[in-house]
């Protein structure tokens, strides 16, 4: 199985090396048939019923992660959510200790070399 990157977010362009999706199922799909390395998730999407919080309930249940997820949502709440749910997952052993997880808000607009630093030092 082919290893890649994600990027979910449905504003933001995606750091060179990741395939960006926009919508949840795009990103179950690739949850479910790719080795996804790195996993960066936003939030607020286009559909507000079908958000990044939604997604991170489906992956605990479906058991579907990657090696690294990294919450880069600037909706500070909404994204703190995300994180602790993952969290309370490795807590419950719902998700495996060994899934590296991050909680990293990117801004809408202008980021800076340094903050997508992050993303090219991980691939």
């Amino acid at each position: 199985m082919e290893t890649i990157n994600v990027f979910l977010d449905d504003y933001r362009a995606a750091p060179e090396g990741y395939v960006l999706v926009e919508t949840i199922d795009e990103c179950k799909a690739l949850l479910q048939n790719f080795n996804i390395e790195h996993l960066s998730l936003d939030h607020d999407l286009v559909s507000k019923q079908r958000n990044g919080l939604m997604l991170v309930h489906m992956m605990v249940k479906e058991n579907l992660f990657a090696k690294r997820i990294t919450i880069h949502s600037a909706n500070a709440p909404a994204g703190r959510a995300m994180y602790h749910s993952l969290i309370q997952a490795q807590k419950d052993t719902s998700m495996p200790q060994s899934v590296n997880l991050s909680l990293r808000p990117l801004p809408l607009r202008n980021y800076s070399r340094l903050a997508l630093q992050y993303y090219d030092d991980n691939k």
